[in-house]
């Protein structure tokens, strides 16, 4: 099945949804919100338009299917995020929901029969930066989302994660249940297409990778650093509780021992991404007395991320006795390292090679939601596309020559999983 002469469709669908989630600078699609519904109005009436059925699961996620799918019929999954960060890029998740469409797009007007069908499933809620949560929508199907996620507040109105979900249509009672509002028996494998957010496929001159596992995170989306406000003229350093000083300090020790760790060849990455004084009375005479700021950490290993944590915390406390500070700490957030499936793997290899695709296998650094169905014991695996300028940015440039590559090999790949030894097996 020839997947390349869908371009121009796929060139209609990414023009459409920036168009009605452009902000002025980038797009945003807010998980639960305005943008993120706009895009799955759109992308819920051109599936309906090709003959596809289209239904809102209880955690209000979107599940395109064709209409001659059994319901209760064991299937294979691809699916990616339908939301974005604010003024973010217009691939980062609609790359994988649009590879997805387009293929179960292709079946349905051939009216071929497939040995597992396909259905496509466009989550909500994956982006962190809303509720400082990330897999809100694949987080509620495996009944993970706890009554301290539900209550996160929105980035903007403060209102609870809970109330944003019921607008979307939630079963609020089944995901405050924890219930699993999925049936994991039926999805023989989970396939998520998506634009590498880092520089290496541009590095190395590569349209596609295979992914080969995800980086798991800890992440204080709010800590406080609480010291003394004085005037900044008159107290000598040995008196001062600086709270800027103080998180420079944590900072600049957990560098040092993120580049000694890195020296060991321990897989890690650090970053303080928020630091900010209180704009109603900072001022450059005033020597700061509470200082915001976030902490993440990611890594391929749990033991390494719960070895770093506590090393950080440790720090907390030491500079905490030296500077006369002290820390407070939000709750921490944590997100789960995966591996995906060998077997998988291998399809998705063997598509590329015999395309004749340059490719190469590497870890995501970057969270999804294939994470979730892999710690599922889902059979999962993931494309990336090839994207300069990285993500999480307006300038997102993701060459559709790379993209239909990518749908041609989920397709491709679609067609041969039903034969491999972790689908048949299971």
């Amino acid at each position: 099945m020839n997947l390349l002469q869908f371009r121009s469709l796929a060139e209609k669908i990414f023009a459409d949804v920036r168009e009605l989630t452009f902000d002025g600078v980038g797009v945003t699609r807010a998980s639960y919100g305005e943008g993120e519904a706009a895009a799955a109005d759109y992308l819920r009436q051109l599936a309906l338009s090709e003959g596809l059925e289209v239904y809102a699961d209880r955690a209000a996620n979107l599940i395109f299917r064709r209409p001659t799918s059994e319901p209760d019929a064991p299937v294979i999954w691809v699916g990616s995020h339908m939301d974005s960060v604010p003024q973010g890029g217009n691939y980062d998740g609609l790359a994988g929901v649009t590879a997805g469409l387009l293929c179960l797009i292709a079946r349905q007007r051939e009216g071929r029969t497939d040995a597992l069908p396909l259905e496509v499933v466009g989550f909500r809620g994956e982006e962190s930066a809303w509720f400082g949560k990330a897999y809100v929508g694949s987080s509620a199907l495996f009944g993970k989302l706890s009554d301290a996620d539900l209550a996160l507040p929105q980035r903007v109105s403060g209102a609870p994660l809970s109330e944003y979900m019921e607008k979307a249509g939630a079963d609020m009672d089944a995901v405050r249940a924890q219930e699993v509002l999925v049936n994991k028996d039926r999805i023989k494998a989970y396939l998520e297409v998506h634009i590498e957010q880092g520089p290496v496929m541009v590095a190395r001159s590569l349209p596609l990778a295979v992914v080969s596992g995800i980086r798991g995170n800890f992440r204080h989306n709010h800590v406080v650093c609480v010291g003394d406000a004085q005037h900044s003229g008159v107290v000598p350093r040995w008196l001062r509780h600086d709270s800027m000083f103080a998180v420079a300090d944590l900072i600049m020790r957990l560098d040092e021992h993120w580049r000694v760790l890195l020296e060991r060849g321990t897989d890690l990455v650090v970053t303080a991404g928020v630091v900010n004084t209180d704009p109603a009375e900072h001022s450059i005479s005033r020597i700061p007395g509470r200082v915001n700021f976030s902490i993440e950490a990611r890594s391929k290993s749990t033991d390494t991320l719960e070895a770093f944590y506590q090393l950080m915390r440790a720090e907390c406390t030491a500079i905490s006795r030296e500077r006369g500070v002290r820390f407070e700490f939000d709750r921490r957030v944590l997100s789960d390292p995966a591996t995906m499936d060998e077997d998988v793997c291998k399809v998705l290899s063997g598509a590329c090679a015999a395309q004749g695709i340059p490719f190469e296998v590497i870890p995501s650094g970057a969270g999804h939601d294939a994470s979730l169905f892999a710690n599922a014991g889902i059979p999962s695996g993931m494309l990336f596309v090839r994207n300069q300028n990285g993500s999480h940015n307006p300038r997102e440039a993701m060459e559709i020559e790379d993209f239909m590559l990518g749908v041609q090999v989920l397709s491709d790949s679609l067609d041969e999983l039903p034969q491999t030894k972790a689908l048949v097996a299971g």
